[in-house]
């Protein structure tokens, strides 16, 4: 017989020889490699800081909330339970942010970074613990402009001798901080204004400025954002040039992964804050803490604990735009957005949220804005201007550390007008 010819239609299959795999066995082994990946993951999200070890008070604090344990025990679980959760937080958000370039991963960096507080003050807003949403507000603002932006000149500072950053990014946040500490003066004065009218009246007034002041503010946002994403993106896109021996870290989540993280934590979050805000008024009796002190020193500084250490490494690194954007640019958008965001959330739930704070807050507030537009316009900073911050902040918390939650705290019209005399 004669030997098939190649190629033709006789030729036959060797039953052993280098053959490729049926397409079907590729899906077992994916699906038995995604265990080991997941696995791989989450050990490496979960060690990518120390503070992450806190993470057992999550479980804890849940369940003393669920099973409504003593209420200071319930407080101080979920207190700490908060402190991982926004590291974790901060860690999805900078992953998320890489594939989305400088701008836009810091706005979405101030954006999720400002989310514990934003949780915080949505289910304190929905309980009607009106003082508790408006001193987180103010606290947030005040620990950002103060506390970490003076943290930051003073790591830098110990380094170099003197440090620079771009002064017109840095004015132009300024100025806008500047517009939201005025939302707040005029309430405050126009209440003042209106003293000999019926509370009620009064009331309703207030209301009505705070709501048309909130959509301004709010549309002022929109526009800055197309400032910052759009039409001047060119001031905000400087890449600074790494530091000596500085290596590009290693991504670790994957975009969907970094959603499905923030997701999850933003979930435990939430269960966190509505235990913790439940007990605050029990702590409030036994500790003999004022509701405004809680709020304005010690939510702050948990809620923004990671993104308070990330700005100081990066301003120690040598990169004060980086640290300028996260300190003044987070509290501009609590005070541009997230504020007046709370404000017309309450206007849908009928909780009386207005932008009329206490008299004595909205001057700390006034005179915190002045000091640090002075301290950044030349664009240079060294360690001397972050004492000086951090000086400013420590003289705050003793303030309100002192500060009764019944003082009146109203601006009296002798008081206003001694006020803009001497001005």
């Amino acid at each position: 017989m004669p030997a098939p010819i190649n190629g033709s239609a006789h030729e036959s299959t060797p039953l052993l020889g280098d053959q490729q795999p049926p397409p079907y066995e590729e899906t077992p082994r994916t699906w038995r490699a995604l265990p080991r990946h997941v696995a791989d993951v989450t050990w490496k999200t979960l060690a990518s800081n120390y503070v992450n070890v806190l993470l057992v008070f999550v479980p804890v604090g849940i369940v003393a909330g669920a099973l409504h344990l003593d209420p200071t025990a319930v407080f101080v679980l979920n207190f700490i339970a908060i402190v991982p959760l926004a590291a974790l937080l901060s860690f999805a958000t900078e992953e998320l942010s890489d594939k989305m370039g400088q701008t836009l991963g810091g706005l979405m960096n101030a954006t999720f970074g400002n989310a514990v507080e934003l949780i915080v003050s949505i289910i304190a807003l929905k309980e009607g613990e009106i003082r508790i949403v408006q001193s987180s507000m103010l606290g947030s603002i005040l620990s950002n402009i103060l506390l970490v932006l003076g943290c930051c000149f003073l790591a830098g500072g110990i380094r170099e001798q003197e440090q620079s950053f771009n002064e017109t990014v840095a004015s132009t946040m300024s100025s806008l901080m500047a517009v939201a500490c005025a939302s707040l003066i005029i309430p405050a004065t126009l209440y003042a204004a209106l003293q000999n009218s019926s509370k009620s009246e009064t009331d309703k007034n207030i209301l009505l400025l705070s709501h048309g002041t909130a959509i301004i503010l709010l549309i002022l946002y929109l526009l800055y954002l197309y400032f910052q994403l759009y039409s001047h993106h060119s001031l905000f896109d400087g890449n600074p040039k790494p530091m000596q021996g500085e290596t590009k870290k290693d991504q670790v989540l994957s975009p969907v992964a970094a959603g499905i993280a923030l997701v999850i934590v933003t979930i435990l979050v939430a269960l966190c804050a509505e235990y913790l805000v439940d007990s605050i008024d029990s702590i409030v009796e036994t500790a003999h803490i004022s509701k405004t002190f809680i709020g304005l020193v010690l939510l702050p500084i948990v809620g923004n604990a990671a993104e308070h250490v990330t700005a100081v490494i990066v301003a120690y690194k040598g990169k004060m735009d980086l640290a300028i954007n996260v300190a003044i640019g987070s509290s501009m958008q609590i005070a541009l957005f997230v504020t007046p965001f709370l404000v017309i959330l309450g206007w849908i739930l009928d909780k009386p949220m207005t932008l009329h704070f206490q008299g004595f807050e909205t001057v700390v507030f006034f005179l915190s804005v002045l000091v640090v537009n002075y301290l950044i316009q030349d664009g240079k900073s060294n360690y001397l201007e972050g004492a000086m911050c951090l000086g400013t902040y420590t003289i705050i918390g003793l303030a309100f550390y002192v500060y009764p939650d019944d003082a009146s705290g109203d601006l009296g019209g002798n008081f206003i007008r001694d006020f803009f005399k001497s001005s």
